[in-house]
């Protein structure tokens, strides 16, 4: 990397500001923010290109890579896993001249590594994340930020005191769909929230965390002791390695999961800076083989009102033992309408109410009038409330539908966020408050869930009460 790229990347790091969310203008065009970033898919000299390091090569860890590689101007340089076949097949498919390392640490230590994409297990991201962002580099951080809620404070100054670009790897906070509900939130078309429901289910192994793993391993080629960290100690366990998303040792369950992207979505278009009350319940109803990570939580948050929008209630959910299919949805309820989200696309109803009071006024309550009272109350109606001057009837607007365009990915459009951030151009979407605003909540639930009981969070401090 030239000397003038060095200077480059040091300026436009100091220069970068963390802000939560992203202006209108930035925004701007017919309908999606890959509008925007296509005008940084242009060619970039090999001495300006952005080299980043990966650690943690598993299916997360190749969904990440393979999209920051379409960003022109980002080359993988390092890849760090625990798995010597992971390493082997790191170099098969992006090259030999891949440097490979078990201990993370050897990546930071490289002078010619940008960036690096953190997708480890949920236990190792506040250590690694830290340990980066100390050794001066931009970090993308996989969800949920951290294991732990009080693990946040220290990431957030780490990121704060480096001056580097950090990202939570929540891709909603970059999706088309996403902002598209938030331009409509914004003009006021679904009236003042009430109420947010959302789920994401599942019904299938691959859904419910139970990933391929070899029939026979050879515990010399995994560093186990390496994996565990800050885990308690154990023996050797295959299973604990590549399905840890099953154990709240080194995962945070559904909740630290998935719960992350459904807030996500929520505080992107709202603005919201999350609850102060959680309540969650949780079971291990179906899949009992082995694992301690409940397969089924429900949430219900209160949301104060603030100077963004009025209080409401959100309830959440995610099961993994789905018996009609799957799936998920999330209903933005207002006073006068509904924001409809699936993942990438929106539908927005909306309605008029009446201007005359008592409207429709043939309701039940009407005949139980007498057949006199009746003819008198409607005659004094419709001259009081005449229908050239009144509506008497809910007036439903015909619903409007985005659709990204077809190969849309939003976590492209997160990288391209990131990677601008890393130049110096625009803001971080999701960065390191905002990403402990998602996680917090999230964390908390599972705390309710075992504790059975409320608890109180601080929104604007983050911070359990």
């Amino acid at each position: 990397m030239s000397t003038n790229r060095r200077k480059f990347l040091k300026k436009a790091a100091a220069a970068t500001t963390l802000l939560t969310g992203v202006s209108r203008q930035a925004l701007a065009g017919p309908s999606h923010p890959v509008q925007l970033l296509e005008s940084y898919a242009k060619p970039v000299a090999a001495t300006d290109n952005i080299r980043i390091g990966l650690i943690g090569c598993g299916i997360i860890g190749h969904y990440d890579t393979d999209t920051a590689l379409k960003v022109p101007g980002v080359e993988l340089a390092a890849v760090c896993d625990l798995y010597d076949d992971r390493l082997v097949r790191a170099k098969e498919k992006w090259g030999n001249q891949i440097f490979t390392t078990r201990d993370f640490r050897e990546i930071l230590q490289r002078k010619d590594i940008d960036a690096v994409l953190i997708c480890t297990p949920d236990h190792w991201h506040d250590h690694i994340s830290i340990a980066a962002l100390n050794a001066g580099k931009h970090v993308y951080c996989e969800k949920p930020m951290v294991h732990h809620i009080e693990e946040g404070a220290a990431v957030i100054a780490a990121a704060k005191k480096s001056g580097k670009a950090f990202q939570v790897g929540s891709q909603r906070a970059s999706s088309a769909g996403i902002h598209k509900a938030r331009e409509w939130y914004e003009k006021g078309l679904i009236g003042e929230i009430n109420y947010v429901e959302a789920a994401m289910d599942r019904c299938d192994a691959l859904g419910a965390w139970n990933y391929t793993m070899p029939f026979d391993i050879d515990p010399k080629a995994i560093d186990w002791d390496r994996f565990l960290g800050d885990a308690p100690k154990r023996s050797f366990d295959a299973t604990r390695f590549f399905r840890w998303r099953n154990y709240k040792e080194y995962g945070t369950g559904v909740a630290g999961d998935l719960f992350v992207h459904l807030i996500t979505a929520l505080h992107t278009i709202t603005g919201s800076l999350g609850p102060n009350r959680i309540f969650a319940t949780g079971d291990l109803n179906y899949w009992k083989d082995g694992r301690d990570a409940m397969d089924l939580v429900t949430g219900l948050m209160d949301y104060p009102k603030t100077d963004k929008h009025a209080s409401f209630t959100f309830m959440t959910r995610v099961n993994l033992a789905d018996g009609g299919g799957g799936g998920g949805v999330t209903r933005l309820v207002g006073s006068d309408g509904v924001i409809e989200l699936g993942w990438n696309d929106a539908t927005l109803k909306t309605l008029k109410r009446p201007t005359a009071p008592m409207y429709s006024p043939y309701y039940d309550a009407l005949f139980t009038y007498s057949e006199a009272e009746q003819k008198k109350f409607l005659k004094q109606y419709d001259e009081k409330y005449p229908k050239d001057k009144f509506t008497h009837d809910v007036e439903f607007a015909e619903k409007v539908t985005f659709m990204p365009p077809d190969g849309y990915d939003d976590r492209y459009d997160h990288m391209v966020v990131f990677f601008n951030a890393v130049r110096g151009e625009g803001k971080i979407l999701e960065d390191a408050v905002f990403g402990l605003r998602a996680a917090g909540p999230s964390l908390a639930a599972n705390l309710s869930a075992e504790q059975k009981r409320v608890i109180n969070w601080d929104p604007v401090n983050i911070k359990l009460k």
